[in-house]
């Protein structure tokens, strides 16, 4: 008879900022020399610190998505630890670690009312730069610093994990005397943290509120300014996508520097229906045959093809679709969505990694994987962010594609057990719902080999 195997008694957990260790695979940052005002114990903490002395909820309430809010701080310890995020001479110090122009900086400067775009071509020097400022009184744009500022790394990793959205950022340093960009709105929600010097901010009325793209506005449109204020270092400025608005650097001020953090891109819930609505409608259609019935001969040929039949027929399947999901009888999941998130967010700053609380630090998602003549079989991927590139967050094309990546693809049979792992704070490995202590040790090890997991 074969031996009998040891029982399973190990608990396994997954990692949380609470750990006084790194998992193996993760080296640890050195810390930023300037002692942090922020408070990094949790996503929310941080976000409270960063708009501190504002009430979280009244932020919420009376201010996201709604109006305009200028935090101004006199002390100088938050004017201090604003510019040890950035400041001029770590631009010029990047410049040495072969910066291009287009992919890491832009020279732009607004003349007349237009956006004039000074690059030149290859990489960048800071003589160059240093030119540019005071003939040209061009601005210079630096994008995604937290690529390069670790501080910066941890601040918006964690808000990332807060909002439970990309996090983005630039820094934009003006003159005196001057303005780099016209008048326009965002399609984001925007922070902007005074780091060096002063600026002058206008704000107007959105033409479009909660703006989905970005747009140019001319002066004959946009009115009046709401707001006009002067950021001075330390000072915060936030304004909800589709606020118009221009800003330049005072006179008698050498330059100003600012960062721009930036989220909720393409977050709105008319973004969620289109991205759950494709996979809805696929899963309603295997089981309500009216859905699979032809449409009429020559439908997309006649002439006024959006009849009152063609409306009232659609209009009836849509109903019928929000009463199955309202019922709870066909289940709403997010096709892309999530996965952009999980695949394109910063990568855990190795002191501060995610936990339970923070969302999910794995994305479980089902598909169907083909093999060469075989019929399609249904896995688990999981999707992670340890392995996401800090040099490429936010980068556009330079992002890694998930065929590419080193992905985990599990049995549809582990998916409980899966599930199981991502709700637990600690677990038992002889806990996990899967039918042999092989196959309970296999999965453990392989989320183990990825640091997703801790043996106690």
């Amino acid at each position: 008879m074969p031996k009998k195997r040891k029982a399973l008694t190990k608990t396994v957990k997954r990692w949380s900022s609470d750990d006084e260790q790194l998992p193996p695979k993760l080296s640890r940052v050195k810390q930023s020399e300037m002692p942090p005002l922020l408070c990094f114990d949790s996503p929310v903490s941080l976000f409270e610190s960063l708009i501190q002395p504002m009430d979280r909820e009244v932020f919420f309430r009376e201010y996201w998505e709604k109006k305009p809010l200028h935090l101004q701080r006199s002390d100088s310890s938050t004017a201090s630890y604003y510019q040890s995020l950035f400041q001029l001479s770590d631009l010029y110090s990047l410049c040495s670690q072969g910066m291009e122009y287009y992919r890491d900086v832009n020279v732009v400067r607004c003349t007349n009312g237009k956006k004039e775009v000074l690059n030149k071509e290859g990489q960048v020097k800071s003589s160059v730069l240093t030119k540019y400022l005071s003939q040209n009184k061009a601005t210079i744009q630096f994008h995604q610093p937290q690529r390069f500022k670790d501080e910066l790394w941890r601040i918006q990793e964690k808000l990332e994990c807060f909002f439970g959205a990309l996090v983005g950022s630039n820094v934009y340093i003006t003159p005196q005397e001057s303005q780099g960009l016209p008048a326009h709105y965002d399609d984001v929600e925007v922070f902007i943290l005074q780091l060096e010097g002063q600026k002058q901010w206008l704000l107007y009325t959105p033409t479009v509120p909660l703006a989905a793209e970005y747009s140019v506005e001319s002066g004959d449109r946009i009115g009046s300014p709401t707001h006009d204020i002067i950021l001075k270092a330390g000072d915060l400025l936030y304004f909800p996508r589709g606020t118009i608005h221009q800003a330049k650097t005072p006179a008698g001020v050498d330059h100003s520097t600012h960062l721009t953090l930036s989220t909720y891109q393409r977050m709105s819930w008319g973004d969620m229906l289109l991205d759950v609505f494709p996979s809805l409608l696929c899963d309603s259609s295997k089981t309500d045959i009216s859905l699979r019935e032809g449409m009429p001969r020559r439908l997309l040929i006649l002439p006024g093809f959006s009849t009152t039949y063609t409306s009232r027929r659609l209009a009836s399947v849509l109903r019928s679709l929000a009463d199955e999901m309202e019922t709870g009888k066909l289940g709403v999941h997010s096709t892309h969505m999530k996965r952009d998130f999980i695949m394109n967010r910063l990568p855990p700053y190795s002191q501060q990694l995610l936990t339970p609380c923070e969302l999910l630090c794995a994305y479980l998602y089902v598909f169907q994987h083909y093999l060469p003549d075989e019929a399609p079989e249904l896995v688990v991927l999981v999707l992670h962010s340890l392995k996401n590139q800090r040099e490429s967050h936010m980068m556009g094309g330079l992002c890694v594609e998930e065929e590419e990546r080193d992905i985990s693809r599990f049995p549809l049979s582990h998916l409980q057990a899966l599930r199981q792992l991502q709700k637990a704070e600690h677990l038992a490995v002889a806990q996990l719902q899967l039918p042999t202590d092989e196959a309970k040790l296999n999965l453990v090890l392989a989320l183990w080999s990825e640091s997703l997991l801790h043996v106690l």
